[in-house]
């Protein structure tokens, strides 16, 4: 469960307790599962928002999606164990940078027969297909198993920016939202509500990247968007307005209508990002930060 209470602004998004892929198909919910950047992060001054790295699971229509595979991919995984059927899933990564891909290797449910999980991605900056990102990992010195220990059934597709996927009533349109970082945002819509996936986002996006982001995210039912920061090196909690603004700034002029702030930096500790979900609300009323088990309910 979240640790936030919803306040009557925010009624329109609702919490609920996990039932992985047992979701009725008039059901459309959003749980995060890694909410950091860059590297994983325990410990006690991170146990309330958690240490993971990205992943997050929308169960939309009876169907199962999941964006980037960081290290809460591993903790989904485990979630999924118990089940008897089989498990088809729709993986999609941002990006193929070691924090959206490390948990891959440690997904438990890609090592069953019975499963099949299909995996979407672009071409990384060095033009490594998604499926090469994901087998090099896994090869030595790097990891002690190759890819092909995986028994569940791997479908790879290349995705463009701008590509689209129908998942019969569910569409999954894509843009390119990061040129340096070579990552694309997703926007995930079921009847009349949509979801959009945008964790790169730069702290002063060019023209052309500001026009895709915003055609992407126009009047979305919830956003999910990172917070920028400068380089580890530099990172600076004085400067915590920039972590946050752009994304708040993209809400409102696309007239989002809620906004989660997640992708965090290692360095911020709870009580730094309760006083960033201050600020973040004092401009975007009906914002939240992440925080790993939240749960979020678009339509029910």
């Amino acid at each position: 469960m979240s640790n936030f209470e919803l306040s009557g602004s925010q009624s329109y998004l609702t919490e609920k307790q996990t039932t992985p892929l047992s979701s009725p198909a008039a059901e459309f919910l959003v749980q995060f599962w890694g909410v950091r950047g860059l590297i994983p992060t325990p410990g006690s001054s991170t146990n309330r928002y958690g240490g993971n790295t990205a992943c997050v699971e929308i169960r939309v229509a009876g169907k199962e999606l999941i964006f980037d595979g960081g290290t809460g991919l591993r903790v989904l995984g485990k979630t999924w164990q118990h089940l008897q059927q089989p498990i088809e899933a729709h993986l999609f990564f941002t990006n193929s940078q070691s924090n959206r891909i490390l948990g891959f290797p440690f997904f438990a449910p890609a090592f069953i027969d019975q499963n099949c999980f299909h995996i979407y991605g672009t071409a990384a900056s060095n033009s490594a297909s998604i499926k090469q990102c994901l087998y090099d990992q896994m090869l030595q010195p790097h990891f002690p198993y190759p890819l092909q220990v995986m028994q569940s059934e791997l479908h790879f597709h290349n995705l463009n920016s701008g590509s689209e996927v129908k998942l019969e009533d569910v569409t999954i349109k894509t843009a390119l939202i990061n040129k340096h970082q070579r990552s694309i945002g997703y926007r995930v819509t079921w009847q009349e509500f949509s979801v959009a996936y945008v964790t790169d986002l730069p702290k002063s996006p060019e023209k052309l990247e500001q026009e895709r982001i915003l055609q992407l995210i126009k009047g979305v039912d919830l956003l999910i968007a990172n917070g920028t920061y400068n380089p580890p090196t530099a990172h600076n909690h004085d400067l915590a307005d920039l972590q946050w603004q752009t994304a708040a700034d993209l809400a409102n002029d696309a007239a989002v209508k809620s906004l989660v702030i997640s992708h965090y930096h290692p360095d911020d500790d709870d009580d730094f990002l309760d006083r960033v979900q201050t600020e973040v609300k004092s401009v975007f009323p009906k914002a939240l930060l992440a925080c790993e088990g939240m749960i979020l309910s678009v339509a029910k």
